[in-house]
């Protein structure tokens, strides 16, 4: 079923690119492996999968000790401060900064590891308040407080969609969070490059990409429903 499903969302990307003239290198599939065991993401990367999303910390910090070096981790849940020293030398990238506290707590201890942080800023565009993520009016300050801290590279921005029916609904707020990346990239400040747009999940990748997502976070479009009441309080 893995493998099945796998290839099914290959093909889905494939067309999207077309669709929109763009190369399909230009779009990383991220495998949403939260919830699921050490196992199934071994059977992933037997099928040639070598770049996992987890939400939790420390579901990350367990799979990242158990499973091959040449995975490439991101941390794509919600990250509280007093959390980020655990993975701060094991998240190739961290696609959820949501507030200038967080990226101060990311600088710390990226600085303590003689490291620098990629990191990805999370926008609510939607302005759900459900969500995480700065608003969009916030984007520019908080850019250039950022911009300072000499051990963070931001890579780009990151949204999540609301969940909807029809996934062309999400159409505008993957537009809107492009054009808010084309507008800081403009500006050519230090630290800040706008090459990633992490946008669109399982239900609406396809539209994502077609609006220029380079990066996609598809779980259970490849390992199936989550089972949350076999993992315990596991999210």
């Amino acid at each position: 079923m893995l493998k099945e499903n796998l290839t099914q969302v290959e093909e889905k990307i494939d067309a999207a690119c077309r669709r929109a003239g763009r190369d399909r290198s230009e779009v990383t599939l991220i495998a949403v492996s939260k919830t699921k065991p050490v196992s199934t993401l071994k059977e992933a990367y037997d099928l040639g999968v070598r770049v996992f999303g987890e939400n939790k910390v420390q579901e990350l910090v367990e799979k990242y000790e158990a499973l091959p070096e040449d995975i490439h981790w991101h941390l794509i849940g919600h990250l509280q401060r007093n959390k980020v020293k655990y993975i701060i030398d094991k998240a190739e990238l961290i696609h959820s900064v949501d507030s200038l506290r967080l990226a101060e707590a990311i600088e710390r201890e990226a600085a303590k590891h003689q490291c620098t942080a990629n990191i990805l800023i999370e926008v609510n565009v939607a302005k759900e308040e459900s969500k995480f993520g700065l608003m969009p009016e916030e984007l520019d300050a908080f850019v250039d407080k950022v911009s300072e801290f000499p051990h963070i590279c931001v890579k780009g921005l990151m949204t999540i969609a609301p969940f909807v029916a029809d996934p062309e609904e999400n159409r505008p707020i993957f537009a809107r969070l492009r054009k808010l990346s084309v507008d800081i990239a403009r500006k050519n400040i230090d630290n800040i490059t706008m090459s990633i747009l992490s946008m669109g999940m399982t239900n609406d990748y396809q539209i994502a990409i077609e609006e220029g997502a380079t990066m996609v976070r598809v779980g259970t479009g490849i390992f199936g429903a989550r089972d949350y009441a076999q993992q315990g309080n596991v999210r």
